[in-house]
């Protein structure tokens, strides 16, 4: 192997020491991750429920999108190889601060998502005490109390390490995987014995384009998580020769899961009556209740509560990475910056995204008074803005680099990246804006857009001020040591 595992516990780090993370990761275990990052079932059911039309923008958004991003990910983890994936990649490209703001996104964004994974586990968990308990979902003290306990098992077993971790990621990684590919052959026996109940009509462009148009942002954000791996850099092994294979198959199925997961869906329940929580469950239910396997919710509900719960650990563990980065940067707080003395892991920095991401359930629940449905849809609609925020930085980078005039082949060609980025960049672009029409889900247009823009600005703003501030101190400290060298 190039890189050698470290297998052995770090030991307590001197003040000039950098913290060493265990290279655990192999190629079965990134595709697996990127199966689990980037097939997301929970998105599934908000999009069916615009309609056959998005079907189209799946099509569209693996071509125009998910396809550029793999380009992206392989040739900037080959030039910029290490830990903090989006975060180094603008840092080296753009600079400092844009690589600050660029991992500052990627990683606030989860404190949305993360959420709103715990809100859909809640809603299909329920399902493995039987149909008659779906209701315990809609209650806001139950799924707050049910989030909680599952936010509190990923962050400990990610602070473990990902030596354990990564196993509740592989679980979640074959749990969706297997959730999926039951839900597409359940659709396909359906459709031979019964044939299928929607026809060419329902795949037709509708004329209110309005709740449409929030779906191609969400569709690609739910292509993200290639980058993800990359994040983890420092902890692949020999990542030059893991990450080109593991992103093509774990992309390859993910993109093949959501076509198929979508177009079943769409058979299985009409788009007026499917819900953004418990869409899956209700397409099994009616497609097992017509081949005459009803006896299966329960554990297929049991199987995808493993698979939601192992997309949290996936981004909760990955995103946390980016504060601990900034954090040895001294871009934010050096505490941030800590692993832990026996595990070896960013400790602080999981704890901090963890306690960030309950505080903004309780006010979502508390102060604007919305349902648990509204809620997961706004926490998705923020997360989205914020997390396609880095790929614009990605995408960026691949033409600033192809445009040099001292450019040298990496893993691609100049022209494969300049088709990339371009495409990459304008998909991304077009995404961030679309977002901001509301879902059907949504009770108050100007509640939405307070949240939206609010938050947006709010964020941004935030991420300026923690670089000024402890960009200062980082400017201080170097002039103090190149003082004292003198």
């Amino acid at each position: 192997m190039a890189n050698e595992v470290i297998t052995t516990a770090t030991p307590v780090l001197e003040p000039h020491e950098a913290p060493h993370l265990k290279r655990v990761l192999g190629r079965s275990d990134l595709v697996l991750l990127f199966v689990v990052a980037v097939f997301n079932l929970n998105v599934v059911p908000s999009i069916a429920a615009n309609g056959g039309a998005t079907v189209w923008l799946w099509i569209i958004s693996l071509l125009l999108f998910f396809w550029p991003q793999g380009i992206a990910v392989i040739e900037l983890a080959h030039r910029y190889p290490g830990e903090g994936g989006v975060y180094l990649w603008a840092k080296e490209v753009f600079g400092d601060f844009h690589g600050f703001l660029s991992g500052w996104c990627y990683w606030t964004n989860n404190m949305m998502y993360v959420p709103s994974i715990l809100l859909y586990f809640v809603g299909i968990s329920v399902f493995v005490l039987g149909p008659a308990h779906a209701g315990l979902a809609d209650r806001k003290s139950f799924a707050l109390a049910a989030s909680l306990a599952l936010l509190v098992i990923l962050v400990v077993l990610n602070i473990v390490g990902l030596g354990v971790g990564k196993w509740i990621n592989n679980v979640g990684g074959l749990g969706t995987f297997i959730a999926g590919g039951l839900l597409i052959a359940l659709g396909v026996i359906v459709w031979l014995r019964f044939g299928a109940s929607v026809t060419a009509r329902d795949f037709r462009i509708p004329a209110n384009l309005r709740f449409v148009l929030n779906s191609f942002g969400v569709i690609c954000f739910g292509l993200v998580g290639l980058e993800l791996a990359s994040v983890m850099g420092d902890e692949i092994e020999n990542p030059r020769k893991t990450l080109p294979g593991g992103v093509a198959w774990g992309g390859i199925l993910s993109g093949a899961l959501y076509i198929g997961t979508t177009l079943t869906l769409l058979v299985a329940v009409s788009k007026e009556q499917i819900s953004v929580l418990q869409g899956i469950v209700q397409a099994v239910s009616h497609l097992s209740g017509r081949v005459g396997i009803g006896w299966i919710i329960a554990p297929f509900a049991l199987m995808l509560s493993l698979s939601i719960a192992g997309i949290g650990s996936a981004w909760l563990g990955g995103s946390a990475r980016i504060p601990f980065v900034a954090g040895l940067d001294s871009y934010m707080p050096d505490w941030l910056g800590k692993i832990h003395p026996k595990y070896a892991t960013p400790y602080a920095a999981l704890i901090v995204h963890a306690a960030v991401s309950l505080i903004l359930v309780v006010i979502n629940f508390s102060l604007t008074g919305a349902g648990v449905q509204e809620t997961f849809q706004k926490l998705l609609s923020l997360a989205v803005v914020l997390q396609l925020i880095p790929f614009l930085y990605m995408f960026g980078a691949l033409l600033r680099i192809a445009w040099q005039k001292s450019f040298a082949p990496g893993h691609f060609r100049k022209g494969t990246l300049i088709a990339a980025g371009l495409s990459g960049f304008l998909t991304t672009s077009l995404g961030i804006a679309l977002v901001f029409f509301p879902a059907q889900q949504i009770t108050s247009l100007f509640s939405y857009e307070l949240w939206m823009f609010g938050g947006t600005l709010a964020f941004i703003g935030l991420a300026a001020f923690f670089f000024f501030i402890y960009g200062r101190r980082k400017a201080a400290r170097k002039l103090a040591s190149a003082a004292s060298a003198v």
